[in-house]
């Protein structure tokens, strides 16, 4: 994880969705052999995982313990100041709305997680987040599949820390279930070029209207 260039790669990845070999090596700003060179290291390292696609290969972190170990870095991590405008606007996207992994992260993740939090529908941090009974009834409302949620063996709820805001989002399966229906219901999208998302003008009115979240 030292290097740079590996460490590129594994924040392109830390969105979720996987990416090819040819992207990842955009992202490090590496030639083609080069980058094949550090996805081998982080294969052998057990950090990423690859499947072949015709003549492409995609690469995705091995699973949500790898994305907890690389924010909790990034948690202690000292700032970096952005270096130029394209990473300064890229960096303020980031710290306003991101997946980390499978869930919402940055200010909105936070915000949302405060709002459910405050209005019943999760319990505090410190006991993990617990889904109340109101909170199933209104996310079962949203369309979230809480019996499925409840029947597999992911833990459902847990608090995960954003090291942008440096307070704790909600992670778990429900996080991630939540941010799969607010993209569904086209209220978030996911940018291409980086793990930020994009709250759409619908999703700026429904978070307000139906989870009391100011976008």
């Amino acid at each position: 994880m030292g290097d740079a260039n590996r460490a590129n790669m594994l924040l392109a990845l830390l969105g979720g969705p996987e990416l090819p070999a040819r992207e990842l090596a955009a992202r490090a700003n590496a030639s083609s052999s080069l980058a094949s060179a550090h996805l081998r290291k982080l294969t052998d390292g057990g950090l990423v995982v690859a499947e072949r696609r015709g003549r492409n290969r995609y690469y995705r972190l091995t699973d949500r313990h790898v994305a907890d170990a690389i924010e909790a870095l990034l948690a202690i991590a000292p700032e970096r100041h952005a270096r130029g405008l394209r990473e300064s606007n890229r960096g303020e996207a980031i710290r306003h709305a991101r997946t980390c992994y499978d869930h919402l992260a940055g200010e909105l993740g936070v915000a949302l997680t405060d709002s459910l939090e405050h209005h019943g529908l999760i319990g505090p941090g410190d006991d993990g987040y617990p889904l109340t009974s109101a909170g199933d009834q209104r996310l079962r409302a949203l369309g979230v599949d809480i019996e499925t949620l409840r029947s597999r063996r992911r833990t459902l709820t847990r608090p995960c820390m954003d090291w942008t805001e440096r307070r704790p989002h909600l992670a778990g399966s429900l996080g991630a279930a939540i941010t799969n229906r607010l993209l569904e219901l086209d209220w978030i999208r996911r940018r291409p070029d980086t793990r930020a998302v994009t709250i759409t003008e619908t999703g700026r009115r429904e978070l307000r209207a139906q989870l009391a979240v100011n976008p």
